[in-house]
């Protein structure tokens, strides 16, 4: 039976999703500490690599299936840096491990092409802090998300 979770809880969800994944996996993960900034969780490669950072985010429930996002998350692009995008809904979770360079450039896009068109009754929209990265952005082809699903390896899309 659905319902809806307080957004605390649904965020802590998915960090434990996440971490139990990449644990399943035979990868080295730990949860950061609570409040430190950029990373949700540290990944800890065993053939002596640099660390990966990644930070989760986390859905249940929306009309447009996305997740929330804001401004600051433009500009931030990474090499070690990976974003787990949590789906709770409908049932089964699905995890979306996309780097943040794809982020970045999505949002951005995303933002401009939204910002060129008209709103409600023909009015411009106003630029605000806040994103929203959808399976279905103005920006990317359709269906783009699907290919980072479950993509545990780090690499490009699979």
């Amino acid at each position: 039976m659905a319902h809806k979770t307080d957004t605390t809880l649904t965020g802590a969800a998915g960090e434990h999703l996440v971490l139990s994944r990449l644990l399943q996996r035979g990868i080295v993960a730990a949860q950061a500490p609570e409040g430190v900034r950029k990373i949700d969780i540290l990944v800890n490669p065993m053939d002596g690599g640099n660390p990966l950072f990644i930070q989760v985010k986390s859905r249940q429930f929306g009309p447009d299936g996305g997740w929330h996002m804001s401004s600051k998350h433009e500009s931030m692009s990474e090499d070690n840096l990976f974003y787990c995008f949590v789906d709770f809904e409908p049932e089964s979770p699905k995890v979306f491990v996309v780097p943040s360079a794809i982020v970045a450039e999505g949002l951005r896009e995303d933002h401009k092409i939204w910002l060129a068109t008209l709103g409600r009754n023909g009015k411009p929209h106003k630029d605000h802090d806040m994103r929203r990265l959808r399976p279905n952005m103005f920006s990317m082809p359709e269906g783009w998300i699907n290919q980072y699903r479950e993509n545990w390896d780090f690499g490009v899309a699979v």
